[in-house]
């Protein structure tokens, strides 16, 4: 079988240069699609790691030179801090009350819940009535909820504007719960 195959190849000199060139190719193909394969899970490896960083807490991603975004990653922890569930409530409670006069808006009353029905799962949960603007409510939620720690909010009840409340006449009454999950003491 080799023998008329090497008979063959000697008959038809072009056919073999052919048949050489086309292995190569395959070859060189094969080698290039393995590269760029390894390549890409290499970046896929890179990009979880930087994920689970993240998600630790253990500080900034690394820096990819391939990484151009316009995104701002905000700064922070992902878990309300505090070394006891008292210290982590009190933090959750100035973070809202920070966004919330941010925007133009006065404190009325707070409430941190400690224990309740959330607490078992390692949540601290903070209720507070404020008043503020029409326009500025949609930003204290965005700033509450896309910031960090990440923070939900549970509820929110709003009044529209009464002259009868003594309040100003163009804010509005809102009371709302915001819960955060604490990590416990590290």
């Amino acid at each position: 079988m080799i023998k008329r195959l090497e008979n063959l190849l000697a008959r038809f000199p072009i056919a073999a240069v052919v048949l050489y060139l086309a292995a190569i190719v395959v070859f060189a193909v094969t080698t290039l699609v393995t590269v760029l394969d390894l390549a890409e899970r290499g970046d896929a490896v890179a990009a979880s790691a930087d994920i689970l960083a993240k998600l630790e807490g253990r500080g900034e991603p690394r820096a990819r030179a391939s990484d151009v975004s316009d995104v701002t990653v905000p700064v922070g922890a992902p878990f309300v801090d505090g070394a006891t569930v008292s210290v982590a409530g009190a933090a959750l409670l100035q973070r809202v009350a920070a966004a919330t006069t941010q925007v133009g808006g006065n404190i009325l009353s707070s409430q941190v819940e400690l224990q309740g029905p959330q607490s078992k799962a390692g949540f601290v949960t903070v209720t507070t009535s404020f008043e503020v603007e029409q326009a500025s409510l949609q930003r204290l939620l965005y700033d509450v909820e896309a910031g960090l720690p990440f923070l939900f909010v549970d509820q929110i009840d709003v009044q529209a504007p009464s002259s009868a409340t003594g309040a100003s006449a163009d804010k509005m009454r809102v009371q709302m719960t915001v819960s955060g999950q604490w990590r416990g003491a590290k």
